[in-house]
Formats: structure tokens, C-alpha cells, sequence
């Protein structure tokens, strides 16, 4: 865990946080969990959460907050769902509220800097290729 944690913060301070797109990254340490916010053309920002446990690191990203409307709640649900077969090693996932988020974990036997690599680049291209879709699902005008 101790190899697993050096590799996380160095990489994530390191090469991670000298990418344009990433605005900040931070370390708490009571809960082993770091932060990397990012920017990108579709959303201001949006923060992926790095927890690490004793034998997975788990990631999670706030996607969307779930709509009142029960109709555009079911929609969306269903939409994004459908999404989850297109992804490797991360899932659109609801919270107790509707909220929906993007989650997954990896076994730290598999833990790389690729795999880091392509966990944030997975979570960028979600929010970048999915989020518009989403909010106008969630929230646009109906005919």
C-alpha cells in the first residue's frame, strides 16, 4: 500500500498536474484521498476523488445532479445506463437521490501510471463527449 501511495502522489503531483487541463490537485490525508480538478470544453470543472484502500484504489467523479422531474429522472437513468457498455473499468453509476456519478476501482496489484493515466483520461472523455447530452436529457426545453 505504502508502493501503491508514493505512486499515486508522485504522479499525480508530478506529470498529472502540469496538464493544461487540470486546475488543481490536492492530498487529504486522513482519508487517503486525492483530488484532481479538471476543465474542459463541456463543463467548467469537474473532480475526480482517488480514495486508496488496502487493496483498491477507487475513483468516483459527481456527474450530474438528479432531476425533480420523475420522467426526465427515468430518461436519464436509462440513458445513461446504456452508456456503461461503451466503458472500460469505470461505470455511470446513481446515487441514493438520483445523483449520478462515475465510479469504479482497481485491484492495486494492477496499479500503474497507465492505468492512472487512463483512469483520468476516461473520466475527461466522459464529461467531455457525455455531459451536454445529459443535461438537456435532464434539464432542456421539451417540445
Amino acid at each position: 500500500m505504502e508502493e501503491a501511495h508514493a505512486l499515486i502522489d508522485a504522479h499525480l503531483f508530478g506529470p498529472i498536474s502540469a496538464e493544461p487541463a487540470i486546475q488543481h490537485v490536492e492530498y487529504e490525508a486522513e482519508l487517503r484521498r486525492w483530488y484532481v480538478r479538471f476543465g474542459c470544453d463541456g463543463r467548467d470543472a469537474a473532480t475526480i476523488y482517488f480514495d486508496l484502500h488496502q487493496r483498491t484504489l477507487r475513483h468516483e467523479l459527481y456527474f450530474l445532479p438528479s432531476p425533480e422531474d420523475q420522467a426526465r429522472k427515468a430518461e436519464l437513468a436509462i440513458w445513461v445506463l446504456q452508456r456503461n457498455h461503451d466503458l472500460y473499468g469505470t461505470r455511470f453509476s446513481m446515487g441514493p437521490e438520483g445523483d449520478i456519478y462515475l465510479t469504479g476501482r482497481l485491484a492495486l496489484e494492477h496499479l500503474t501510471v497507465g492505468e492512472l493515466d487512463r483512469i483520468i483520461g476516461v473520466l475527461y472523455e466522459v464529461v467531455e463527449r457525455w455531459f451536454g447530452a445529459a443535461v438537456k436529457i435532464a434539464y432542456g426545453k421539451r417540445p
